[in-house]
């Protein structure tokens, strides 16, 4: 007695359908959006704009781009508003005169205010979390008085000399003195590297290496695990196309830092760039300059 090899038999037919429907269940459950962890701390995440510089060439953004293009780019921060009334910030603009009369940029409104016409006031900030030291993102952080300022030990140790001078170009003078100032108060607290709890639900991670120690936070809300980037990607460009920033000391960890990204996030468009206008249409709009990542 022979058996066709060829032609499975009912048994065998059925057996493979239940297979690949189970195997399309799989994928489908893959490729959706993953929930917080059960019991995990639940935020809400905003992106502020506060300015838009006109004109900004790409390929200073993105790596490769046609040197032709330009881009209105977005000057924004993140506010992050969890558990047991933290008010957290991620970067914090920039105010004073010198940077304002040298890049004049348009639409600009102080940080602080962009704050306080969300509905708080710069007090009831409790926490700044800094990406990295450049002006754009840390010149802010003083006009928040009650926040602790959080920043990757070997970002501070590489830019701040123990007199409060820089020691290297990319932070300016003035924001040195002003971090320095901060922490003989008391109110600077050091990230010791990669992977590191902020507090519940926040945790920042390194290797985006757009300055020497740049980190990037992952957020636990109700919806997911939203990523703010700041400018360890600067657009969407990047994210999308795989193409590191163009201001990066090492491209391979910056390309290394977004695909980690990718793998962090619940969904890759809760993965939040630094200086994308697009932000601002991708997402619900509460109020102009205002949107809630979800």
């Amino acid at each position: 007695m022979t058996h066709d090899v060829s032609r499975p038999s009912t048994a065998g037919r059925a057996a493979s359908r239940v297979l690949l429907a189970l195997l399309a269940a799989a994928a489908l459950a893959a490729a959706a959006p993953r929930p917080a962890r059960a019991g995990a701390p639940e935020w809400q995440v905003y992106a502020l704009r506060y300015a838009t510089v006109p004109g900004f060439p790409v390929h200073d953004l993105v790596m490769g781009a046609d040197t032709t293009r330009t881009l209105d780019i977005a000057m924004m921060f993140w506010l992050l508003e969890g558990p047991h009334h933290r008010r957290v910030l991620v970067d914090a603009g920039f105010y004073r005169d010198q940077f304002v009369n040298s890049w004049k940029p348009a639409g600009f409104v102080r940080p602080d205010e962009v704050v306080r016409r969300f509905g708080l006031t710069p007090e009831e900030i409790t926490d700044v979390i800094v990406s990295h030291v450049h002006w754009d993102h840390l010149d802010g952080v003083d006009l928040f008085p009650n926040a602790c300022i959080w920043i990757q030990k070997a970002e501070y140790e590489y830019y701040v000399r123990d007199d409060g001078s820089p020691a290297h170009g990319a932070i300016d003078t003035v924001d040195a003195h002003m971090l320095a100032g901060l922490k003989a108060a008391g109110r600077v607290r050091l990230v010791d590297g990669d992977r590191q709890g902020i507090l519940p639900g926040l945790v920042a991670y390194t290797g985006g290496k757009h300055t020497f120690a740049s980190q990037y936070v992952s957020v636990q809300t109700a919806k997911g695990t939203v990523v703010v980037a700041s400018d360890n990607a600067y657009l969407y460009e990047n994210l999308e196309r795989a193409r590191p920033i163009a201001q990066t000391l090492d491209s391979t960890s910056n390309l290394a830092a977004q695909q980690r990204m990718k793998s962090l996030a619940s969904d890759p468009r809760l993965i939040v760039p630094g200086h994308d206008p697009a932000v601002f249409t991708r997402f619900r709009e509460l109020k102009p300059g205002v949107v809630k990542i979800e």
